[in-house]
């Protein structure tokens, strides 16, 4: 079962890093792949009750490879880390079959609370550099995170989502989603328009004050 789930992981690098060039390789030198193999004795570790010494192997893979993961943490085979560096993916974070990891990204919680408090992420998701997923949220099959987004909330399947806090721009190929109308958009995109609408407010104001003056000036000097 270890060495079925070690050959998922080195095929869905093979097949997402275009650097790669051998299996060999990636076994030998890539982080994620080695993070996600230290990650299973970890998780063995954890559930069968040394949970101490799966600790200790969790910080040791942190130290060697930059990525920490709680042994706790449920990750199917077939996952890809690239490069990994500042990935953390906390206890109660799911993690499915195909989805693609970048450097920086975080499955993480919002606070103390207890239970299910991670991160669910379905198969063949991209979660890009910089992500920040947090609370207990689902992430649909074939979603795509970008880059440095903060998702706060559940996103559908085959879903793009951007910005902070991270909005959908587009569910499959289509750019007509629901969470692109008025009430859910980006609140400070929010409060720029409303910003905006003010400056013109107080230009308008100025112009026609600037006129009023002008037109007395007309009359004072036609007086004189």
């Amino acid at each position: 079962m270890f060495f079925k789930r070690l050959r998922m992981d080195i095929d869905a690098a093979k097949r997402n890093d275009p650097a790669a060039r051998s299996k060999f390789e990636i076994w030998l030198t890539y982080s994620g792949v080695k993070a996600l193999s230290r990650h299973r004795l970890a998780n063995f570790l954890y559930r069968i009750h040394l949970k101490l010494l799966a600790r200790i192997v969790s910080q040791w893979t942190k130290f060697t490879t930059g990525i920490e993961i709680h042994p706790a943490a449920k990750i199917a085979p077939g996952v890809f880390i690239d490069h990994g560096e500042g990935v953390v993916i906390g206890e109660t974070a799911e993690v499915g079959t195909g989805t693609v990891l970048y450097q920086g990204c975080t499955l993480g919680g919002t606070g103390k609370e207890v239970g299910k408090r991670h991160p669910t992420v379905g198969e063949n998701c991209v979660i890009s550099a910089g992500a920040k997923i947090l609370g207990n949220i689902t992430i649909g099959d074939y979603a795509k995170v970008g880059a440095g987004a903060v998702v706060l909330r559940n996103v559908p399947a085959h879903a793009t989502v951007v910005g902070v806090p991270a909005r959908i721009v587009r569910i499959g190929g289509s750019r007509d989603c629901v969470d692109l109308v008025q009430e859910k958009d980006d609140p400070m995109l929010r409060e720029l328009c409303a910003l905006r609408e003010r400056v013109i407010a107080l230009e308008e104001k100025l112009n026609a004050r600037d006129k009023v003056n002008e037109d007395e000036n007309l009359q004072h000097a036609d007086k004189n």
